[in-house]
C-alpha cells in the first residue's frame, strides 16, 4: 500500500495528541480543574478531528480521483466509497 504524503504529518499530530492525553492523565492525578481539564480534551478532540479530515480530504483527492481517471467505469465504485467515507467527516 502506498503512503500518501500527508501521512508523515498526520502522524506526527497523533503523536502529539498521544502525549497530550499522557498530560490530561497527570492533570487527573493531579486533581487540577474541571475546567483545565475540559479545554485541554477539547483541544485533543480538535487535533484529532483534524488529523481525520486531512486523512480523509487526501483519500477523495488522491484516491478517488486516481480510480476515476485510470478506470472511467468504476465511477460507481468511486461514489460508493465516496459517500462511505465522507460519513467520518
Amino acid at each position: 500500500m502506498a503512503t500518501h504524503t500527508s501521512h508523515p504529518d498526520i502522524i506526527k499530530r497523533l503523536k502529539r495528541v498521544e502525549g497530550h492525553l499522557k498530560s490530561i492523565v497527570v492533570m487527573l492525578e493531579q486533581g487540577r480543574s474541571c475546567l483545565d481539564i475540559a479545554q485541554q480534551l477539547q483541544a485533543v478532540e480538535n487535533a484529532v478531528g483534524n488529523a481525520k479530515k486531512t486523512l480523509v480530504h487526501d483519500h477523495i483527492d488522491h484516491c478517488l480521483e486516481s480510480q476515476l481517471r485510470s478506470d472511467p467505469q468504476s465511477a460507481k465504485d468511486a461514489l460508493g466509497e465516496l459517500k462511505n467515507i465522507s460519513k467520518y467527516l
